[in-house]
C-alpha cells in the first residue's frame, strides 16, 4: 500500500513540476493589444494583423498550478536534495507545510501550427495542438501515513484521486461584429484521443492500533490506453487475481470527440471607455474506443490481531519489523480486480469561463486597465482565479502589461511584453513569476509559468 501511494506522491509532484516545452492559455495577454493567441481564451477577439506561427516555436513554455508545491516534498537535509520521508525532517514541519487537501495539475498545449487571417466578413484562425491535463488530490493523511507509518492512529486517506489525459485538436475558429456594439465568436474543434486515465480511492480508512488493525478501502481506475491491458498476479494471502501493471503495445488514436468555444465581447456606446467580454471554452467530449476498468468491487476489508508492535525497534515485533510482515496482506487491499475491456467510455473535457472588464483611460487610451475571472468547470477539480492588470502600448509596436492574480491556489504576479512590427511578433509572459528555483531548474512553487512565441506578421 504505502509502495503505491508513494509512488502516486512522487509522481504527482516531479513529474508534473518537469513538464515543460508546452504552454498553457497565457491570462496575461488577455486585455493586451494584439497578443497573438488571445482567441485560445475567447474567440470573439480578433487581431489587427494576419499571422502565422513559426512551426513548434509561436507558443511554447512551462506552467503548472496547485497548492502542493516540491519544496512541500524536498527538503535540504546536510546540504543535499532528500524527501521528505528522511528521518532528519520532522513531521511536525511537513505536516505544518501541507494542507487538508493538496493539489497539483497543469494544462498543457503544444501549438504545432497556427495562422489567423481577415476573411469572410471577420477574423478566422485555425489552429493544430497537442494537449494534456493532469490533476492530482492528495488529502494531508496521505503524508501523515507515510511520514509517521504505524502511530496508533486513525487514517482516513479518502478522495485521493487522480486525472490525466491527452490529446489532439485540430480547430477553426472565425470572429466577426454582429452590431457596433457586440462581437461573437467560436471554435470548432475536432479532437483525437491519444489516452486517458482516472484513479479514484472513494473510501480508506486506516485504525491502526497497536494490537489491532482495522481497514476498509474502495477504489478504481478507469484506463483508456489502445494497445494495452492489465498485467494480472494472483494474491498470496486472498488466492484472487490483481492488477498488477500495464502490458502491451501503446498505439494510437485511441478516440475522437468534438468541442466547441464560444465568446463574445460588448463594447457599449454609452460607456465608450469599458469593453466587457464573455467566453466559455472546451465544451466537448472525447468518445474513448476503450476502457480497461479495474475495482476493488466495493468495500474491502482487512481486520487481524495477529500482529502486535513494540515501540522498542531492538524487539522482535517492533513497529519497522511488524510492519515488513504484514505489508504484502495490507497492500492487497488496494489490489484492484478487473474484467478487461469492458467497451468504448465517453468522457467529457474539463470547460473554462473566462469573464473580463477593460477600463481605457480616458486621458491616455493607450493605459488600460483589466479584472479577468477565469474559472475551471471540473467538478472536485475546479478552481477560479481573479486577475486585476493594468497594460500600455507606448507605441504602435509594443505591448505591455503586469498584473496580480488570486484565488483557489493563492495570490501571484504576472507581466507580458509583446512585440508586433510588420512582419515579426515575439511575445514573453509570466502568469505567475517562477520563483526561487531548485538546483535541478524546477521551480520549489508548484504555481508557476512561462511562456514566449515567435510568429510572423501580414
Amino acid at each position: 500500500m504505502l509502495q503505491n501511494i508513494k509512488k502516486v506522491t512522487a509522481v504527482s509532484v516531479l513529474a508534473v513540476s518537469s513538464l515543460c516545452a508546452a504552454a498553457q492559455d497565457n491570462q496575461s495577454g488577455y486585455f493586451v493589444d494584439d497578443f497573438t493567441y488571445r482567441f485560445l481564451m475567447n474567440p470573439a477577439i480578433d487581431n489587427s494583423k494576419n499571422f502565422v506561427a513559426i512551426p513548434a516555436v509561436g507558443n511554447i513554455g512551462f506552467g503548472l498550478r496547485g497548492n502542493l508545491n516540491v519544496k512541500d516534498v524536498l527538503y535540504n537535509v546536510d546540504g543535499r536534495t532528500t524527501t521528505f520521508l528522511n528521518p532528519k525532517v520532522s513531521a511536525a514541519e511537513v505536516m505544518g507545510n501541507l494542507s487538508d487537501v493538496n493539489r497539483l495539475g497543469t494544462d498543457l498545449r503544444v501549438n504545432l501550427l497556427a495562422g489567423g487571417f481577415k476573411a469572410f466578413g471577420g477574423y478566422n484562425t485555425v489552429n493544430i495542438s497537442a494537449r494534456t491535463s493532469f490533476d492530482a488530490r492528495l488529502p494531508r493523511s496521505v503524508f501523515s501515513l507515510l511520514k509517521e507509518g504505524v502511530a496508533n492512529k486513525t487514517y482516513d486517506i479518502s478522495d485521493l484521486s487522480v486525472n490525466g489525459m491527452a490529446f489532439g485538436e485540430i480547430s477553426f475558429g472565425h470572429s466577426r461584429n454582429i452590431t457596433e456594439e457586440i462581437r461573437v465568436g467560436g471554435n470548432l474543434k475536432f479532437l483525437i484521443g491519444i489516452a486517458s486515465m482516472t484513479a479514484d480511492l472513494d473510501h480508506s480508512k486506516l485504525d491502526l492500533q497497536s494490537d489491532s488493525w482495522n481497514v476498509t478501502t474502495n477504489a478504481r481506475v478507469h484506463a483508456s490506453i489502445k494497445g494495452m491491458n492489465y498485467k494480472m498476479e494472483t494474491g498470496k494471502h486472498t488466492g484472487l487475481e490483481y492488477v498488477s501493471g500495464l502490458d502491451g503495445s501503446f498505439s494510437t488514436p485511441n478516440g475522437f470527440g468534438m468541442a466547441l468555444d464560444l465568446g463574445a465581447v460588448y463594447s457599449p456606446k454609452a460607456l465608450k471607455d469599458w469593453q466587457f467580454s464573455l467566453s466559455f471554452l472546451d465544451l466537448g467530449f472525447i468518445s474513448w474506443s476503450n476502457d480497461l476498468y479495474a475495482t476493488t468491487n466495493g468495500d474491502r476489508t482487512f481486520r487481524t490481531d495477529a500482529y502486535t508492535f513494540n515501540p522498542d525497534e531492538t524487539a522482535d515485533n517492533s513497529f519497522s519489523k511488524e510492519w515488513k510482515r504484514m505489508r504484502n496482506a495490507l497492500e492487497e487491499l488496494y489490489q484492484l480486480e478487473t474484467d478487461g475491456n469492458i467497451g468504448s467510455r465517453t468522457q467529457g473535457l474539463h470547460a473554462t469561463m473566462n469573464i473580463g472588464a477593460q477600463y481605457t483611460l480616458p486621458v491616455y487610451r493607450r493605459a488600460k486597465f483589466g479584472l479577468l475571472n477565469t474559472t475551471r468547470i471540473a467538478g472536485k477539480y475546479s478552481w477560479t482565479d481573479f486577475r486585476v492588470s493594468g497594460n500600455v502600448s507606448p507605441c504602435d509596436i509594443v505591448s505591455l502589461g503586469i498584473n496580480g492574480s488570486f484565488g483557489t491556489f493563492g495570490c501571484g504576479f504576472g507581466w507580458i511584453a509583446n512585440l508586433h512590427c510588420t512582419g515579426f511578433n515575439l511575445f514573453i509572459a509570466q502568469d505567475h513569476v517562477l520563483g526561487k528555483l531548485a538546483k535541478q531548474g524546477v521551480p520549489l512553487s508548484s504555481n508557476a509559468s512561462t511562456s514566449f512565441g515567435l510568429n510572423v506578421l501580414f
